[in-house]
């Protein structure tokens, strides 16, 4: 029986609803602790969750056993789920319906670690819209702009 081998590393970004509550500076790192818990449980290996009140990062590597939009889907669905319980202010929170997974190569891993911690200064100077566009055009991913930031 041949073995297969792989070590594809995936960067996924999502964004709350635009009806959402923000992610209270105070909730981020157990958020992000649990995002990656849910990973962890697809079979898949986290390596870094992070993000700024409106949207995630995270990445991680990839399992062969399982599809980015079956990850997505349970990440989403049960972090959605978790983080109504942690407080009522929660109530209404929701992740927007799309989102964005860009492969990386093993050269990029610590700049891409940097990138995902940096994320708190990043924003001060450029908004998620923006990020998210360069990642598109970076990636040469065809998008329309009505569709892409539509919750």
């Amino acid at each position: 029986m041949a073995q297969s081998l792989s070590k594809i590393y995936i960067h996924l970004v999502f964004h709350i609803k635009s009806t959402s509550p923000q992610i209270r500076e105070c909730d981020l790192e157990r958020i992000h602790s649990y995002i990656g818990q849910l990973v962890n449980s697809t079979g898949c290996t986290e390596i870094r969750v992070g993000g700024v009140g409106d949207h995630v990062h995270i990445l991680f590597l990839l399992s062969k056993d399982t599809t980015i939009s079956h990850i997505v889907e349970e990440v989403k669905r049960n972090s959605s789920r978790w983080i109504k319980n942690i407080d009522p202010y929660y109530q209404f929170f929701a992740w927007q319906n799309g989102y964005g997974a860009f492969s990386i190569s093993q050269s990029i891993v610590e700049k891409t670690l940097e990138y995902i911690g940096n994320q708190r200064e990043h924003h001060k100077k450029f908004s998620f819209q923006d990020e998210y566009r360069s990642f598109l055009k970076l990636y040469h991913v065809s998008f329309d702009e009505k569709y892409v930031f539509k919750d």
